[in-house]
């Protein structure tokens, strides 16, 4: 159940498999719950800052019936110049709280695509969240295979010491550019991509937690309550005593610009991500 232009590709394609229902989101969740219960895997397709007019009927039509709805968040994070009746800012923390939901967040196309094949695959249960931004892709060759993600695990991007850099979504790209610049320094930062802020991949963070003292956690997201606030539940939970820095879209209203520059303002661009990694390792000039 998509919205806009895409809905006419959709609705052409599969004409008995796609269902445009207007600008209606808590209808699209219902009627989503609705075809769960007759043992379809929908797709319900809102952008991120709208789903929180339907969030009532995702508690209660979705999640305490405990359905295997799909729910593809369209401008996870900041979107740039519609302004901050659109950014989408609060997804995670606001679906990491409900029981029996999934939520996710790809770093790039292919991992879009995996998780997407993922979440089609037969289930009888859990909504899945899968957010992703606004704007253009970050690999020119992106139909790769699809594969089969397994639910709550995250993945290395680039091995490193003294410090972990933990991305959720599409700003692992900025920490990779952030990397490339460190390495020029003869800093060399582990790199992570959890790709699941619910469930985490505990068994990585307790490898992590041993391993590393100096721990960063970067979302286009709010950090109240959201990410970076599931990696330091996770620390206090098992007793771990670490420095943590979250970055991410802070306890503000944010208003309309570039995306790149509402990030850097925020400070999760490149920039801000390799300025906190020196600041945390006491390297930092200013």
């Amino acid at each position: 159940m998509p919205s806009g232009s895409s809905m006419n590709i959709m609705m052409e394609a599969f004409p008995d498999r796609a269902f445009d229902v207007g600008i209606a989101e808590q209808h699209a969740v219902t009627f989503s719950a609705g075809l769960a219960t007759q043992g379809l895997i929908p797709f319900c397709n809102i952008y991120s800052s709208f789903m929180q007019r339907a969030y009532d009927q995702v508690v209660h039509d979705v999640c305490i019936q405990n359905l295997p709805v799909n729910f593809c968040l369209d401008r996870g994070g900041l979107a740039g110049a519609d302004g901050p009746t659109h950014h989408g800012a609060y997804d995670i923390a606001y679906f990491r709280c409900l029981p029996n939901m999934i939520v996710s967040a790809p770093m790039n196309e292919t991992e879009l695509r995996n998780l997407m094949f993922t979440a089609q695959l037969p289930r009888t249960e859990s909504a899945f969240s899968i957010r992703y931004p606004r704007g253009q892709g970050v690999m020119p060759n992106w139909k790769l295979p699809m594969e089969e993600i397994k639910i709550g695990t995250g993945r290395c991007v680039q091995e490193g010491e003294d410090v972990a850099i933990l991305t959720f979504g599409h700003v692992g790209n900025y920490a990779v550019k952030a990397g490339e610049s460190l390495a020029k320094r003869g800093i060399y930062p582990a790199h992570y991509d959890m790709r699941f802020a619910k469930p985490l991949d505990e068994e990585l963070l307790h490898t992590l937690f041993k391993k590393f003292n100096k721990i960063i956690t970067v979302e286009d997201g709010s950090i109240q309550g959201g990410f970076g606030s599931a990696v330091l539940e996770f620390m206090s939970d098992h007793g771990y005593v670490a420095e943590v820095k979250r970055l991410g879209i802070p306890d503000k209203i944010i208003e309309h610009g570039e995306q790149i520059e509402l990030q850097k303002e925020c400070g999760f661009d490149p920039e801000g991500i390799e300025q906190e990694v020196l600041h945390i390792l006491q390297l930092a000039t200013s």
